[in-house]
C-alpha cells in the first residue's frame, strides 16, 4: 500500500508534454491532480470498515492507472497514438469512472469537510465529457483505412501510401526533422517494451517505422502540400436547399470542391476521379467510355457556380474526406489498446516491410537467430538491413552476416538496376558498425566490415558516396581492432576514387602508416596499395607525416616485393620538397635506394632510378650522396645492360652526376677515363681523360668505372 501511495502521490505529467489527446489528457490531469490532493487526507481518517479499505484500494489504483494513461500519452508514438485513439477515449472514461466510484463510496466514511470535496469532486468526474480531437481522429482514421487496405492482397498503391503518411504526419504536428527523430525514437521504445505475446503490435510498429524511413523526408520538404492535405470534413449543408446535380460529383453525389474534367467532358471531384484512375480504371466512371488520357483539367467555371450556390445557400464548401469512400469493415477494440493487435492478424504489408524488418514472429526471437536467413529479401538483400537497430543483437549480426554472404553471390550488373536498395543501406551498417566498436565486439566489427566491402567492391563508386565522414574515422579506429583486415580492404576499395582519397587521408593516415610497422604479410602489402593511391594526389600528400611515412619505408627495403613498393611510394613523394629532404636526411633512405640499383630485376632499377632522378634533377647535395653510396658503377651498367627505359635514365643520371663533376673540378671530362653515356640502340660515345690533378673525390669516384665496369661484364 505505502509504495501505491508514493507512485500516486507524484506528479502527473504537464499538458506540455502531451503528444496526442491533449484535450482529454488536460481533463484527465486536472482530476488526476486533485485526487492525488485528497488521498493523503482520506488515507489520515483512516476509513476502518473493509468496505471503506477496498474503496480507497480502488481509489488509489485508479489514480496510478490514469497516470499512465498520461504518461503513455506524453512518451508513446503519435502514430500509434492517432491509431489507437478510441481506445484512448475509452481507458480515459473508464479511469474517471472508477475514480467516481470509489469517491462515492468513500465520502460518507471521512469528516464532514472533506465529504463536501470530494462531493464536488465527485460531481465534476459525472460531468466529465471526452472526445477525440477532429484533426487526430482524421489522421487516425487515415491509418486504419492505410492498414485496412493491407489486408487484401493487392495493397494499396504507392501513391495512396505516401498521400496517407503525409495527412497523418501534417495532422500530427510531424512537422521537422526535430519531430520526426522523436516520432523514430517513440516507435523503437515502444518495440522494446512490447513483449512476445504482441507480435500484431509489433507488426504495426515496424510498419510504422518503415513509412517514415520510405516517406518522411520527402514530405517534409514538400512543404507546399500542407495546404492540400485532405483535414477534418465539416459538417454537410444545414441548409435545407440541396445542391443541384450537376454541381455534385457523380462518383459520391456530393458538392464538388475542387471540380476538374477528364477526357469524356464528365467533371468530376478531383480526389475521388484520381483515386478511381490511381485503383486502374481506364474508362469514365458515368458513361462506361475508355479514356485517351488521364489528365485532369480544372473547371473554373464550375467552380464559380459551387461559390455562388454557397453564397446564396449560406453554405461553406467543404473539403472532400477519403472516409466517405467506404466504411470500415473492422473497428478498433473500445476496451483496451492491447486488443487493438488482434483486429490487425490479417494484415498483408509488402515485401519491403515483412522480408525485411517484419518477419516471422519467430524471427524477432533472439533465440532463434538462424531463422533469419529466411528473410532476407531475395529482390533485394540489402533491404533487410532496413530497421537492423530494431533486433536484439545477436540477430543484428546474424542478419549482417545472411547479407553479406547473399550479396556475395548477387550479380553486380543486376544489382545495380536496384539503386534504390543501397542508398538507404548504409545508414543502419554504419549504426551496427559503430555499435560494434563501441561494445568492443570483434566479430561483429569484422561481419560488418566484410558486407561494407563486399558491398563497395560490388556497387563502385555509386555506393562510395554514401559514406560520411563519421564513417572514415569508424574505419580508421578499426585499424587497430580484430577488423583491421576487413577495414583494409574497404580503405583499399576507396582509395581507387579521388573523391574519397581525401577523407581517408584526413581520418586514416597515421593508422595506415602504423601498419606498416606489421608483422602480418597481408596487412602490409594492403597498407601499401592504399597509401599508393593516396601519395599519387599532390592535394593531399601534405596530410601525410612525411618524416615518420619514410622511416616506417626504410626497413622494408629489405624483402624485395616491398622495396619495389616502398620506391613507388617514394616516387610519388619526392614530388614534393619537403620529401626530397626526409629522403635524404633518413638514416639508410639514400642508401637503400641506390642499393636496389644492384638488383637483376629491371623494373626494380626503374623504380629506384626514377626516385634517384628526382632527387638528382633538384640539388648538389643529393648528387653528392648518389656518388658517396657508390652507385655510379651500377649506373654504368644499367646504362649498358638495362632495359630501354633504365638505359634512358641511368644515362640521364650519369649526365647529371658528370656536369656535377664538371662543375666541381672546374675541368673538361676526365682524358684518362672510359665514360660511356647511353645514346639509343648500342651507340656510345668515348669521353677524353681528366688529368690526375684534377680529379679530387669525384675524380677518384669515377676512376673506378672503367674496371668496376669491365668486371660487370
Amino acid at each position: 500500500m505505502g509504495s501505491d501511495t508514493t507512485e500516486a502521490a507524484d506528479a502527473p505529467p504537464s499538458p506540455q508534454s502531451i503528444k496526442v489527446h491533449l484535450q482529454m489528457c488536460t481533463e484527465l490531469i486536472k482530476f488526476v491532480s486533485r485526487a492525488s490532493k485528497i488521498l493523503p487526507e482520506i488515507e489520515a481518517s483512516r476509513p476502518r470498515c473493509s468496505s471503506g479499505l477496498e474503496s480507497l484500494c480502488i481509489f488509489n489504483n485508479a489514480i496510478v492507472k490514469a497516470k499512465s494513461i498520461l504518461q503513455y500519452c506524453s512518451e508513446s508514438s503519435k502514430l500509434y497514438l492517432a491509431l489507437t485513439g478510441d481506445a484512448i477515449l475509452s481507458r480515459c472514461k473508464k479511469s474517471t469512472k472508477l475514480l467516481e466510484q470509489s469517491l462515492s463510496e468513500m465520502q460518507y466514511m471521512v469528516p464532514v469537510m472533506l465529504a463536501a470535496e470530494i462531493s464536488q469532486l465527485v460531481a465534476d468526474l459525472r460531468e466529465a465529457r471526452f472526445s477525440l480531437e477532429p484533426s487526430e481522429e482524421e489522421a487516425g482514421n487515415v491509418l486504419k483505412d492505410l492498414l485496412h487496405e493491407y489486408m487484401y492482397e493487392s495493397g494499396p498503391t504507392t501513391d495512396n501510401t505516401l498521400k496517407s503518411i503525409r495527412v497523418a504526419m501534417l495532422m500530427l504536428n510531424i512537422t521537422t526533422p526535430k519531430a520526426l527523430l522523436i516520432e523514430k525514437r517513440s516507435i523503437r521504445s515502444l518495440l522494446d517494451q512490447a513483449n512476445d505475446s504482441e507480435q500484431s503490435k509489433k507488426k504495426i510498429l515496424f510498419f510504422f517505422l518503415n513509412l517514415l524511413n520510405k516517406y518522411a523526408k520527402r514530405i517534409l520538404k514538400d512543404k507546399s502540400d500542407y495546404d492540400s492535405v485532405p483535414k477534418h470534413e465539416d459538417p454537410l449543408p444545414t441548409s435545407n436547399e440541396e445542391p443541384p446535380d450537376e454541381l455534385r460529383c457523380p462518383i459520391l453525389s456530393r458538392l464538388m470542391y475542387d471540380p476538374v474534367v477528364i477526357a469524356s467532358g464528365e467533371t468530376y471531384e478531383r480526389m475521388w476521379i484520381q483515386r478511381w484512375f490511381d485503383e486502374g480504371h481506364a474508362t469514365c466512371p458515368k458513361t462506361g467510355k475508355t479514356l485517351s488520357h488521364f489528365s485532369l483539367t480544372p473547371n473554373n467555371s464550375m467552380k464559380d457556380l459551387i461559390s455562388k450556390w454557397c453564397a446564396k445557400s449560406g453554405v461553406a464548401p467543404s473539403k472532400p474526406n477519403m472516409r466517405a469512400v467506404r466504411p470500415h469493415t473492422w473497428e478498433i477494440s473500445s476496451v483496451s489498446i492491447d486488443s487493438f493487435g488482434s483486429s490487425m492478424n490479417d494484415l498483408r504489408l509488402p515485401s519491403d516491410f515483412t522480408n525485411s524488418s517484419l518477419g516471422s514472429s519467430d524471427s524477432l526471437s533472439p533465440k532463434s537467430p538462424p531463422k533469419y536467413a529466411n528473410v532476407i529479401s531475395p529482390v533485394c538483400p540489402l533491404e533487410s538491413l532496413y530497421g537492423l537497430e530494431l533486433l536484439s543483437w545477436e540477430s543484428q549480426s546474424v542478419v549482417v552476416e545472411n547479407v553479406g554472404e547473399v550479396l556475395k553471390h548477387e550479380d553486380a550488373d543486376q544489382g545495380l538496376k536496384k539503386r534504390t536498395c543501397y542508398e538507404k543501406f548504409v545508414g543502419p551498417l554504419m549504426g551496427f558498425l559503430n555499435s560494434a566498436h563501441e561494445s568492443q565486439d570483434g566479430k561483429a566489427q569484422i561481419l560488418g566490415c566484410r558486407l561494407l566491402s563486399t558491398f563497395l567492391k560490388k556497387f563502385s563508386s555509386s555506393a562510395t558516396r554514401c559514406l560520411d565522414d563519421n564513417a572514415y574515422e569508424l574505419l580508421a579506429s578499426f585499424l587497430t581492432t580484430d577488423a583491421s583486415r576487413e577495414a583494409l580492404s574497404i580503405l583499399e576499395t576507396l582509395s581507387s576514387y579521388n573523391h574519397c582519397q581525401y577523407k581517408i587521408a584526413a581520418s586514416c593516415a597515421l593508422g595506415l602508416i602504423d601498419m606498416l610497422n606489421s608483422e602480418n604479410r597481408d596487412l602490409l602489402e594492403t597498407s601499401f596499395k592504399i597509401i599508393y593511391n593516396l601519395s599519387g594526389n599532390d592535394n593531399i600528400r601534405p596530410l601525410f607525416e612525411t618524416s615518420k611515412l619514410i622511416q616506417g619505408l626504410v626497413p622494408l627495403f629489405q624483402d624485395t616485393y616491398l622495396a619495389r613498393q616502398s620506391l613507388s611510394i617514394l616516387k610519388n613523394l619526392c614530388s614534393s620538397e619537403d620529401a626530397r629532404l626526409y629522403v635524404a636526411k633518413t638514416d639508410g633512405c639514400f642508401a637503400s635506394v641506390v642499393k636496389v640499383l644492384e638488383s637483376d630485376d629491371a623494373e626494380d632499377q626503374e623504380h629506384a632510378l626514377a626516385v634517384l632522378l628526382s632527387l638528382c634533377s633538384q640539388r648538389s647535395q643529393y648528387r653528392e650522396l648518389v656518388m658517396s653510396e657508390g652507385g655510379i658503377p651500377d649506373l654504368f651498367s644499367i646504362s649498358i645492360n638495362g632495359s630501354t627505359k633504365g638505359k634512358m635514365m641511368a644515362s640521364e643520371l650519369l649526365r647529371i652526376l658528370r656536369d656535377e663533376f664538371q662543375e666541381a673540378a672546374g675541368e673538361t671530362t676526365p682524358p684518362d677515363i672510359d665514360v660511356v653515356i647511353y645514346g639509343g640502340n648500342d651507340s656510345t660515345e668515348r669521353g677524353r681523360k681528366l688529368p690526375a690533378k684534377g680529379r679530387g673525390i669525384l675524380g677518384k669516384l669515377f676512376y673506378k668505372i672503367s674496371p668496376a665496369m669491365k668486371r660487370k661484364k
